[in-house]
C-alpha cells in the first residue's frame, strides 16, 4: 500500500464515505496527473476518464490557456468580495452566460457549485413569495431519482433513496414524482402513454396541494446522477406548460447539461423547447479546473421583487467566494476554448456515434439497459440471481465494483452508481477514443460476467 493511500485511510474523509469500511480502501484509484482526456494513477497506469471527473472536466486535462489565466487572474487580484466590490471577470462572465440563456433570463447570481446554486435558487423562490405576501407557496415539487446536490436544501429537493440514508432532510414541503424512467416504470406502456402518465401525474399532485401553495418545480432536463435518465419525448415541455400554467416557477437544474454536455451552451430551449423561470449550473462552467456555479434568472422574476416592489427586503444570500475573480477567470478562458475548438458543434456532431457504439454492448447478457443523449450515458447492468430488497442492492453494489475493478485494469475510468456506469467524457473526445472507451468497457463487462458464470464471486450470485 502507498504512502498516500495509508494517509489517506488515517487522515481523510470522502463524500459518501463508506462508513462501515472507513479507513480501509485498497481500490480507489490515486490520480496523480491528467492530459486530454486522460488520467494517470500512481501506479503509472493511464486511463480514459469516462466521468470527465465529475461530469466537468469539458475541455480536458493539461489546458495552458485556463492555468495561465488562472495564474495572471491570482497576481492581478487573486480575489474580491461580491458582498461589497465587483470585479471585471464576473461582470464579463455573467454578460456572456445572460447572452445565451433563453428567454429574459438576463439576471445571474455566482455561487461556489451545483449545490449552493440549487440552493440558492430556492431561497430565492421562498424570498419571492414572502415579498409578494404569499407565504403559503411553500410546496416544492421535485422528482425520484433526481439529484439536485448535497446542502440541505438541495438533499432535500434530492430524489435518490440511497443518498439520505440516516440524515436528516427537509420533508413537510417536498413531494416526489415518479422519476422519467420508462425502463423502471410501467414498460407495458407505450412511451408516449408512459409520458402521459407521468404529466397527468405532475398536475394531479399540484390540484392535490391547491396550485396556490406550491412554489416551484425542479427538475434536470436529463437525470445526471439518477442514472442518466432521459424523458420521454415532450415531456419537459409538456411539465413546463402544465407549471406555468398554474403560475408556479419552474426550475431547470443544468448543473450537468450546460456549458456543451449536449451541444449547447444550456439544453432547455435548444433541446427541449423549455423557457425555465431559473437555470441553475456549475460543473462544466470552469471545465472543472476550480469551483463555481450559479444561476441566471429571468427578468420578469426579479422586477416583482425589486425596486419598488421589494417592499425593502434585500436578498441576503451569498458566499465568502462568490463570483470570485479566479474561478472567474477560468471560466472565461474555458468558454473561449470552446469556442475556438467549436466543441459544442462537435458534440452534436460525436454524440450520437458515442450513444451508437455503446449500445453495440446490448449483446451482453449482464448488460440491462443502455441509455443516454449528447455526451451523456449510462450502461446499467443486472445478474439474474432472484434476490431482492436489500440482498439485492448488496449484489447491484458489487457487481458494479467488480466491473469497475475491470474496467480500470483495461484503461478506462467509469463512475459506478451501484450497479451503473456513468460516462460523460471530455466534449473533446474522439471518435477513436470513442471506440478504445467502448472496448475497454466491453471487456471489462465480458470478463465479470465469465467470472460471475465461473462462481468465482459469490457475493454477486444468488443464494442457494
Amino acid at each position: 500500500m502507498s504512502s498516500c493511500r495509508r494517509q489517506f485511510n488515517r487522515h481523510s474523509l470522502h463524500p459518501w464515505a463508506d462508513l462501515p469500511a472507513l479507513g480501509e480502501d485498497d481500490s480507489t484509484p490515486v490520480i496523480v496527473s491528467g492530459e486530454g482526456i486522460y488520467i494517470t494513477d500512481d501506479e503509472g497506469r493511464r486511463m480514459i476518464d469516462g466521468p470527465a471527473g465529475m461530469w466537468c472536466m469539458q475541455t480536458g486535462y493539461g489546458r495552458r490557456e485556463i492555468a495561465d489565466a488562472v495564474s495572471e487572474q491570482i497576481m492581478r487580484l487573486g480575489y474580491s468580495t461580491a458582498f461589497s466590490t465587483i470585479n471585471p471577470r464576473e461582470v464579463e462572465l455573467a454578460k456572456r452566460i445572460a447572452s445565451e440563456t433563453p428567454g429574459d433570463l438576463n439576471r445571474v447570481f455566482f455561487t461556489t457549485g451545483g449545490s449552493t446554486a440549487v440552493d440558492s435558487a430556492l431561497r430565492l423562490c421562498q424570498l419571492a413569495n414572502n415579498i409578494k405576501g404569499r407565504r403559503n407557496r411553500k410546496h416544492i415539487l421535485a422528482r425520484d431519482r433526481g439529484y439536485h446536490g448535497s446542502t440541505f436544501l438541495s438533499a432535500s429537493v434530492t430524489g435518490k433513496e440511497r443518498d439520505k440514508t440516516a440524515m436528516d432532510t427537509h420533508q413537510d414541503y417536498v413531494h416526489f414524482l415518479s422519476s422519467p424512467s420508462h425502463f423502471h416504470h410501467h414498460q407495458e406502456l407505450s412511451e408516449a402513454a408512459f409520458c402521459d402518465f407521468l404529466v397527468e401525474e405532475l398536475e394531479s399532485k399540484i390540484l392535490e396541494l391547491g396550485p396556490d401553495n406550491v412554489m416551484c418545480f425542479i427538475a434536470e432536463p436529463v437525470l445526471g446522477s439518477g442514472g442518466v435518465v432521459v424523458p420521454p419525448a415532450d415531456y419537459n415541455r409538456r411539465c413546463w406548460e402544465v407549471v406555468k400554467k398554474y403560475g408556479i416557477v419552474y426550475i431547470a437544474d443544468e448543473v450537468v447539461t450546460a456549458f456543451g454536455r449536449l451541444g449547447y451552451w444550456f439544453a432547455s430551449e435548444k433541446v427541449f423547447d423549455v423557457v425555465p423561470d431559473i437555470i441553475t449550473f456549475a460543473k462544466g462552467l470552469t471545465s472543472g479546473y476550480v469551483p463555481l456555479g450559479g444561476f441566471a434568472v429571468s427578468d420578469a422574476f426579479i422586477d416583482d421583487i425589486s425596486g419598488e416592489d421589494s417592499r425593502g427586503n434585500i436578498y441576503s444570500n451569498g458566499y465568502t467566494w462568490s463570483a470570485n475573480p479566479v474561478s472567474c477567470a477560468a471560466a472565461l478562458a474555458s468558454w473561449d476554448i470552446i469556442e475556438r475548438e467549436n466543441l459544442l458543434q462537435h458534440v452534436r456532431d460525436i454524440g450520437p456515434y458515442f450513444q451508437r457504439q455503446l449500445r453495440t454492448l446490448r449483446d451482453i447478457p449482464l448488460v440491462a439497459d443502455v441509455r443516454g443523449i449528447g455526451l451523456m450515458a449510462a450502461v446499467e447492468m443486472r445478474h439474474e440471481t432472484g434476490a431482492s430488497g436489500e440482498q439485492l442492492l448488496s449484489q447491484d453494489y458489487a457487481l458494479g465494483d467488480l466491473v469497475d475493478s475491470y474496467c480500470h485494469q483495461f484503461g478506462l475510468l467509469v463512475r459506478p452508481l451501484i450497479n451503473i456506469c456513468i460516462m460523460s467524457p471530455p466534449l473533446i473526445i474522439s471518435r477513436e477514443q470513442i471506440d478504445d472507451l467502448v472496448l475497454a468497457l466491453r471487456k471489462a463487462l465480458e470478463l465479470a460476467q465469465e467470472e460471475i458464470r465461473s462462481g468465482k464471486h459469490a457475493e454477486v450470485l444468488a443464494p442457494e
